[in-house]
């Protein structure tokens, strides 16, 4: 593997592990959301969660066809999800903290590009800003709800 693609295949494996982090995190406040807003926040959280579900196994099919292997264990992912949010209860917190969530990814997939272009790695540069988008909207819709 040359350096170029190690570089792509670390930035891709913070993105896995970033994306996994805020998977569970959804997951669990799609499991726990309570309130006035529950029916509605329920089904957002589960079409988050199962859009982050799918994109783990792109972003890991990307980095073995890189020639690289995919953190795959519990503890790999763990350690790249970065830090865990606080325990929250309530919904607004709950979006809060999925805001923050969508932030740092996006902040993690632009630093993702930047190290994709500068290798040349087309496949990638469209992989992450297809995930970039996706997460841009995500943002903008849960923001949009808070105001």
């Amino acid at each position: 593997m040359t350096n170029a693609a190690q570089t792509t295949t670390e930035a891709l494996s913070r993105v896995l592990g970033r994306t996994f982090g805020l998977y569970v995190q959804t997951h669990g406040y799609h499991w726990n959301v309570v309130g006035p807003e529950f029916r509605r926040l329920h089904a957002a959280f589960e079409e988050q969660y199962n859009n982050l579900w799918n994109a783990l196994d792109d972003i890991a099919e990307r980095i073995r066809s890189l020639g690289a292997h995919a953190p795959g264990s519990l503890a790999e992912l763990t350690a790249l999800a970065g830090p865990a949010p606080a325990p929250t209860q309530s919904a607004e917190a709950m979006v809060g903290a999925l805001i923050s969530g969508h932030e740092a990814l996006t902040d993690e997939l632009r630093r993702a590009i930047a190290s994709a272009q500068q290798d040349g790695d087309e496949p990638t540069v469209g992989l992450l800003s297809d995930r970039l988008a996706w997460h841009q909207k995500q943002l903008w819709m849960m923001k949009a709800g808070r105001a």
